[in-house]
């Protein structure tokens, strides 16, 4: 089910095309190319997530690695700061929202999850915020496609709508081109 405030700004047929997009989308995200191996894959990946903790740990790595440049330092803590920030604006958005995660007759979710809030997904946000804020510092390729991973495993895992791992993923972009802008 959209959220509430999204059911209001959409006319009824525009709400149910986007909920039966949706709904398509995760139940073929969530039966098509699974193998226990893809499955436990896509669990360690979502668990690294968890928290934003392989964000957060990735730049006081790299802050620790950079720690005799100072300019380098004080870029990835500040991608650290931006983490945190699209951590804490995701969860009132969440609250704001109130979407239930989903539930799919028959496909139990193959994770657990913090909370029963669904919209939108923390992984992307914080992913997305991550990539952007440490693309200065590290080759913004591959954080993007980690961050397109970490994405795409919550719903293939059952947890979230693609939709909310899309709202996610503009929320966090928006965050960090944000707090970049702050920071020129």
């Amino acid at each position: 089910m959209p959220p509430p405030r999204a059911r209001r700004l959409l006319s009824g047929e525009q709400a149910r095309r986007l909920l039966s997009l949706d709904r398509a989308l995760l139940v073929a995200l969530r039966t098509r190319g699974h193998s226990p191996q893809l499955e436990r894959a896509a669990r360690l990946c979502s668990r690294a997530g968890e928290h934003a903790a392989c964000w957060v740990a990735l730049g006081l790595a790299g802050a620790w690695r950079d720690r005799r440049r100072p300019q380098r330092r004080r870029r990835w803590l500040q991608g650290v700061a931006v983490v945190a920030g699209s951590y804490a604006a995701n969860y009132a958005v969440k609250l704001a929202v109130a979407r239930r995660r989903p539930q799919l007759e028959g496909l139990p979710a193959l994770s657990p999850v913090v909370s029963g809030l669904s919209f939108p997904s923390a992984h992307a946000t914080t992913s997305f915020a991550a990539a952007r804020a440490y693309s200065s510092v590290a080759p913004a390729g591959a954080l993007y496609a980690a961050a397109g991973l970490l994405g795409l495993t919550r719903p293939y895992l059952g947890v979230h709508y693609p939709s909310d791992v899309l709202a996610g993923a503009l929320l966090g972009s928006a965050i960090a081109a944000a707090a970049e802008g702050a920071l020129r």
